[in-house]
């Protein structure tokens, strides 16, 4: 299996709503992405796309968020990630996530959050957000709500809430996994 991670680019902007499209049946995420990059919060170096047989078939995107406390701490967002349905489970989604963590570092962030049910990012090193004293600004089920250090102890003395961007805010998937939790 050959695949190549690499930085988006604006040329690849059509074909990223559409593998988001195709994975997930739906348009949201599409959306989401393109708000996310007219926003402030938006780092072209973390929107990454997967190639394989000479076809663009994944892309993940990570952006600032904020937590907010006794002071301010940047981190990032992972969200969203998709694959093409036929080039899932041949661990493309795993190279980008691991591509996205080492490209992080290099730009010195200190940790990423995931909000996300399955217990999938675990093996990537991501854990309970509640192992520190960070909340998600509505409720959540525990293992819905991930983060990763990417720095030792980076979280160890940060306290507050997250505070997503407001592109997030009407992003139907994050809304059905998290406020029918709530019920």
């Amino acid at each position: 299996m050959n695949v190549m991670i690499r930085k988006e680019e604006e040329k690849d902007y059509e074909r990223v709503y559409e593998i988001h499209l195709l994975a997930c049946k739906q348009e949201n995420e599409g959306k989401l992405i393109e708000k996310i990059r007219l926003g402030d919060d938006f780092i072209p170096a973390l929107s990454l796309v997967a190639e394989m047989d000479d076809k663009m078939v994944g892309h993940i995107l990570f952006s600032k968020v904020r937590i907010i406390g006794d002071s301010v701490f940047e981190t990032l967002a992972l969200a969203p990630m998709s694959v093409i349905p036929e080039y899932q489970k041949k661990g493309i989604g795993s190279l980008l996530i691991m591509s996205g963590i080492m490209f992080a570092k290099e730009l010195g962030f200190d940790s990423i959050f995931v909000l996300d049910y399955e217990d999938y990012y675990t093996k990537f090193g991501f854990q309970k957000v509640s192992n520190w004293n960070i909340k998600c600004p509505f409720r959540v089920p525990d293992e819905g709500f991930m983060a990763i250090e990417l720095i030792n102890d980076s979280l160890k003395n940060i306290t507050g809430t997250i505070e997503y961007p407001d592109e997030f805010k009407n992003f139907n998937r994050i809304k059905k996994l998290l406020y029918d939790s709530q019920t």
